[in-house]
């Protein structure tokens, strides 16, 4: 028996780290966990669609299935084993007590057809949390039902239209800046809208002369992202408004970013005609991994008569939701619906905990945390990374990748040697304004201690790199149960569907 070349050991393990083979390398024909009893004949009505061949699932045993996802999920990094410094993704910890609240029989248990009458606790439940959210927004409307922040953009976007379309205009372009989420462009352009781009300037702002210089009787609004991508609060956000509703075009907040302002900003003060919130990044509800998310979209008094349906309202029989705009209670021009039902009740249950327990101070506090973080993170490591903008930031620090130039190691390198110390990597290459940007956001859940360690590996790593240990960033990670990917090939030639090698070196490949 030979020993792995890379670990050393016969197994290929790394002492209780288990080497771990693909479910189909597992696969036994005829194996199972569970018994089912042969069906019975029934007429085919299948036709043609009737399967010809086995249908390739592998077969193990209970063991093997419970073993081996068992072992993949300890192979994941998680909020819950350290920090998550992943910029615009407030991956911050969720409160049990959440999780708690959201699993109570009397709201888990909940059917989405139940009569009106018997889920009007569920529907008290959204009413607060819509009134939770005017309130720290300063918006007079709230829509609750879009699923996700993208899905907020599109309800933003619809309104927005529909407002103009109102007026008898049919205006042709939306102006983004350069920096934005890429999910505003996308938005724009589903909606019908040319996308007109809009620089950043030295200071990682929106370019306010070309800003202008843009605007015209064409404009439907511009998407402007504050605090924004590069951790920046744009200072001109008062002008930008003032000047986008002087030709007639609405002002959309990508509030991605929500979480540095909470309890200090109000969006609807700064001239802000819709904006979504992100619940589960803002108020802590579980985010990544494919988890659910909820976007509610806020509506200045201008857009509020064109919020989707349904929405909630309270008349003296009690809560019930409008769903048609001919509803004696209806009070707008809704553009329609944008998903069955109304909203992600989890997600609803979850955030009005996290506010109700924090209280309007405790909100300020969290967001106060998250900038003192995110500054701390710049203030000690200014001087072994390259800041991108001079200043201080708020929730979240940017560095581009001056720090390496000619070192021969590239901010990819940097980040996958940060895997070796037990670091998840910071985003990277983002924004694209920042030549091989690092952005980092530590929120506000992490201690002192946890960012004092994170700090102390990122000056070692730089040092390093500055020395040209080319070799030790080329070959990170080491320590994984795999090494570096080509992260490049396997997006462009995606391996979908696994089958067995045809010979013993293409197994060993």
């Amino acid at each position: 028996m030979n020993t792995d070349p890379i670990t050393g050991t016969f197994s290929g393990n790394r002492g209780l780290q288990i080497e771990e083979p693909l479910i189909f390398e597992q696969d036994r024909p005829g194996r199972t966990g569970v018994d089912l009893p042969e069906p019975p004949d029934v007429q085919d009505r299948l036709g043609g669609l009737k399967r010809q061949g086995p249908i390739g699932l592998p077969g193990l045993s209970e063991p093997q299935v419970v073993r081996h996802f068992t072992r993949l999920s300890q192979k994941n990094y998680a909020i819950d084993m350290g920090l998550y410094p992943l910029g615009s993704c407030t991956m911050k910890h969720n409160p049990r007590l959440n999780e708690k609240l959201a699993r109570l029989p009397g709201l888990a248990d909940l059917h989405p057809l139940q009569p009106m009458s018997t889920v009007q606790g569920a529907l008290e439940l959204i009413d607060a949390l819509a009134h939770w959210l005017k309130t720290l927004t300063g918006m007079p409307a709230v829509a609750m039902s879009p699923a996700a922040g993208a899905h907020g953009e599109l309800c933003g976007v619809m309104a927005i239209r529909a407002a103009l379309e109102d007026r008898g205009e049919s205006r042709k372009r939306i102006l983004v800046p350069e920096s934005a989420h890429g999910t505003n462009p996308a938005t724009a352009a589903a909606c019908g809208y040319t996308v007109d781009p809009i620089p950043a300037n030295e200071r990682g702002r929106v370019d306010l002369a070309v800003f202008k210089e843009k605007l015209g009787d064409d404009v439907a609004g511009i998407m402007l992202t504050n605090p924004n991508t590069c951790g920046l609060f744009e200072n001109d956000v008062l002008e930008i408004a003032e000047a986008i509703h002087a030709v007639g075009g609405y002002f959309y907040a990508d509030g991605a970013n929500f979480n540095a302002i909470v309890g200090r900003v109000r969006p609807g003060d700064l001239g802000v005609d819709c904006m979504h919130i992100n619940l589960h990044k803002t108020f802590s509800t579980p985010h990544g991994g494919g988890g659910p998310g909820s976007g509610p979209v806020v509506l200045s008094e201008a857009l509020a008569p064109y919020a989707p349906l349904p929405y909630v309202v309270h008349g003296p029989d009690g809560f019930r939701l409008v769903e048609r705009d001919d509803d004696p209670a209806a009070t707008g021009k809704a553009f329609g619906r944008l998903k069955g039902f109304h909203g992600q009740m989890g997600m609803f249950i979850r955030a009005l905990a996290y506010m109700m327990s924090h209280g309007a101070d405790g909100l300020r506090q969290a967001s106060s945390d998250a900038v003192l973080n995110a500054n701390y993170l710049l203030a000690s490591l200014k001087d072994d990374l390259s800041p991108a903008f001079e200043g201080p930031c708020m929730h979240e620090v940017l560095f581009d990748d001056d720090f390496l130039k000619d070192t021969g190691v590239s901010t990819l390198d940097f980040a996958k040697a940060m895997i070796d110390e037990g670091f998840h990597p910071m985003t990277m290459y983002f924004p694209l304004v920042v030549h091989g940007a690092l952005l980092m956001e530590p929120t506000e859940t992490e201690s002192k201690e946890s960012l004092d360690g994170f700090i102390e590996v990122l000056k070692g790593l730089a040092r390093r790199a500055k020395a040209k240990d080319t070799a030790f960033f080329h070959g990170a990670p080491r320590l994984t149960p795999r090494r570096r990917l080509d992260e490049t090939t396997a997006a462009r030639k995606p391996v979908l569907r696994w089958r067995p090698p045809e010979s013993q070196e293409q197994a060993a490949e």
